[in-house]
């Protein structure tokens, strides 16, 4: 069933897509008050970027719609090819002609660009619900009855989704209602497309494993194996290929990926950039002056704190206290003395922070990261916490996962920090862009009001 539907699918996804796309052409031109459809070089530009989708699409397959992906990841295939579509027409046509069409650069592209996600994620939608309706599944057994083999077929019989009908287990050991049979009547069972997949325990022997395998190509269906329980705490491991030898990555993160590495830094970049020449520029003379007034000493406070991969930098904050010798050792607290009125204002409302852009443009901070602690605390919360160093495997920030849930200001018990490292260590382990922009967004909405804790 699942081979018929992907014969005709393919075809009928990327007509329909270039159809939608059309029409928005179609409705531009005809809503245009300047309407030039029937320019030349208007029709020619539309037919090159048509020509040019069909191939990134076909080439790409984003008609292949994963059984067990998520919208997330259609909608990161989607604007990877939406952008190699674009680079490839504009070196297309910047060759083939000469003249350019306005309407085709400023708005055919954005407004293609949000019908076609529309139309890629109601797909998704759309065919998420076709297989849990029972149709376009795929059968699958499953050789080895174990633990793990268990939460499989409970995972599969959960999420009719995945369009995956499991038939039932094969074992030597185990009997059952589900069990079909011992491993040899396996090889009897299932003739050439009869199934289409088969998962193994990871305990199955590996002579018997390379046997399946072969039988499986000379059948045309699929194998999987199912990782134990060293493997099954890691959702997101990856692999690497040493030549002909595989590894699998137990540890990797999301930040250890130039791509990831290069978006966070460029965001990076751009935002404290922003901030600097529109924000900081005539707020720091407002703030410099209020200091001044009101007691002796720097504007600017520079303190040690531990960076990524547990380098020491001097952080940068504009300074709310008294010049004492105790500001490394002892947090600031409730009617602290050593806070001057300015400085309270500052803290309560982040501004002591606007500096710190300064160190995100140095490459010593990210504008969202853990919150950095200065080296002595460092050195006490690594000896009473378990897993408190990883926060530090990529670079800190000016706000953090933590500080937008509420985990601010001063640590008085030991569970302020144990959550504020939880929540760093879910962050490291989970990091996207888009969480970045949730994270910015939410630090801005508590900057405009009174922060609890915060003194």
């Amino acid at each position: 069933m699942a081979k018929r539907f992907y014969k005709y699918f393919p075809w009928l996804f990327i007509s329909v897509e270039l159809m939608v796309m059309f029409m928005v052409l179609g409705l531009l031109t005809i809503l245009s008050p300047e309407s030039d459809f029937n320019s030349t070089s208007y029709l020619l530009d539309v037919g090159l970027f048509g020509l040019v989708w069909l191939i990134i699409v076909l080439v790409r397959k984003d008609y292949k719609l994963s059984r067990t992906s998520i919208y997330w990841d259609t909608l990161m295939q989607f604007l990877a090819s939406f952008v190699w579509a674009i680079l490839i027409f504009f070196i297309l046509r910047e060759h083939l002609s000469s003249s350019s069409s306005f309407k085709l650069d400023f708005y055919l592209f954005p407004i293609v660009l949000f019908m076609l996600v529309f139309f890629r994620i109601g797909i998704h939608m759309a065919l998420r619900r076709y297989r849990m309706s029972g149709r376009n599944y795929r059968k699958a057994v499953i050789l080895g009855k174990d633990e793990w083999s268990n939460q499989l077929a409970r995972t599969l019989e959960k999420n009719k989704a995945f369009g995956i009908k499991l038939l039932g287990f094969f074992d030597d050991e185990v009997n059952g209602r589900d069990v079909l049979g011992n491993f040899d009547h396996f090889f009897d069972s299932f003739g050439i497309g009869s199934l289409d997949l088969v998962y193994l325990s990871q305990n199955m022997p590996s002579n018997l494993v390379n046997k399946i395998v072969d039988f499986a190509d000379e059948n045309h269906f699929k194998v999987k194996i199912i990782p134990g329980p060293a493997l099954q705490w890691n959702k997101k491991m990856s692999f690497s290929n040493y030549g002909s030898f595989v590894v699998v990555n137990l540890n990797e993160i999301p930040l250890d990926r130039l791509g990831n590495q290069f978006f966070k830094r460029f965001f990076d970049v751009l935002f404290s950039v922003f901030v600097i020449l529109f924000i900081f520029s005539w707020l720091m003379p407002v703030i410099t002056l209020f200091i001044k007034l009101e007691s002796k000493g720097p504007v600017f406070f520079y303190q040690k704190r531990t960076g990524v991969n547990n380098k020491v930098f001097t952080c940068i904050k504009f300074r709310t206290m008294q010049e004492n010798p105790w500001s490394d050792t002892l947090q600031a607290s409730k009617n602290d003395p050593r806070v001057t009125e300015v400085g309270g204002f500052l803290r309560r409302f982040s501004l002591d922070e606007l500096p710190q852009f300064i160190n995100v443009l140095k490459n010593e901070m990210s504008v969202v990261g853990p919150r950095p602690h200065t080296v002595p605390m460092n050195e006490v919360f690594k000896k009473r916490l378990e897993k408190y160093n990883n926060r530090h495997c990529i670079k800190p920030g000016i706000t953090g996962l933590a500080q937008v849930l509420g985990y601010r200001g001063e640590i008085s018990t030991h569970w302020q920090i144990r959550s504020r490292v939880k929540l760093d260590y879910f962050y490291v382990r989970n990091w996207s862009f888009f969480l970045d922009i949730k994270i910015v967004l939410k630090t801005m909405n508590q900057m405009l009001r009174s922060g609890e804790g915060v003194y």
